[in-house]
């Protein structure tokens, strides 16, 4: 996924009201952004850290720029939660997610019960496979991405919509996509929510599948890179 437009690089002067931060550009302007992730941001809003905008010209929007990118820890982060179904979808129509064989691959399909799942793979004498992708950021241990960063009620509710799938016959896989590329596992943070942990492993025992990726980031876009462990 190459982003739209150049992106402008500065320091971040603070996050606030969960969807705002301000930033002070290398040229020394001071702008408002939009900051499109809702969790915590544990370890990538602290003031000073590096980060880059995309700037937008859309009237529409309130906001003339958008917050795209954090340097943390030595790393190039992504922040948009928004961004990562649009990375898994390259990734599956590259066929790098080990996802193959599927006729369709259908976007943001409503099912059970007030949700929608992010991608409904559908192919010939095949099980439908119900695809949820999960934006990952978090690490506090070197090596190790976690999820969720924050209490999320949201997700725990969409694994159990997953292993209802599985009980009904089909295929239900919970992707988490780090979006960085400094880890080389992923593991749920049971302390920041122990209720989607207890899920999780609920989920886990039902048959729902986990895949893991990490992403190349970098100011001229975000990839797919490589399938990493769990645990």
């Amino acid at each position: 996924m190459r982003f739209a437009t150049p992106l402008v690089s500065g320091r971040l002067i603070r996050r606030y009201m969960r969807f705002l931060c301000d930033v002070e550009l290398d040229d020394g302007r001071v702008v408002k952004a939009h900051c499109p992730n809702p969790g915590s941001m544990m370890g990538l809003k602290d003031e000073g850290l590096r980060v880059w905008l995309e700037g937008n010209d859309d009237p529409r929007k309130k906001l003339d720029w958008g917050w795209r990118i954090v340097e943390a820890d030595g790393a190039c982060v992504g922040i948009d939660t928004g961004a990562a179904n649009g990375i898994v979808a390259e990734g599956l129509a590259a066929g790098l997610t080990g996802l193959d064989g599927y006729d369709t691959i259908r976007p943001e399909v409503k099912y059970r019960d007030k949700s929608r799942v992010d991608f409904l793979l559908s192919g010939a004498d095949r099980r439908d496979c119900y695809l949820e992708v999960k934006s990952v950021t978090l690490l506090r241990q070197s090596g190790l991405a976690e999820f969720p960063d924050s209490v999320t009620a949201r997700g725990a509710k969409h694994l159990g919509d997953l292993a209802a799938m599985v009980a009904e016959g089909h295929r239900a896989v919970l992707l988490f996509l780090i979006q960085r590329g400094d880890c080389d596992r992923v593991a749920v943070a049971a302390d920041i929510d122990p209720t989607y942990a207890a899920a999780f492993d609920a989920a886990r025992a039902a048959g729902v599948e986990v895949l893991c990726f990490d992403c190349d980031v970098s100011p001229s876009g975000i990839a797919l890179r490589r399938r990493i462990a769990f645990g």
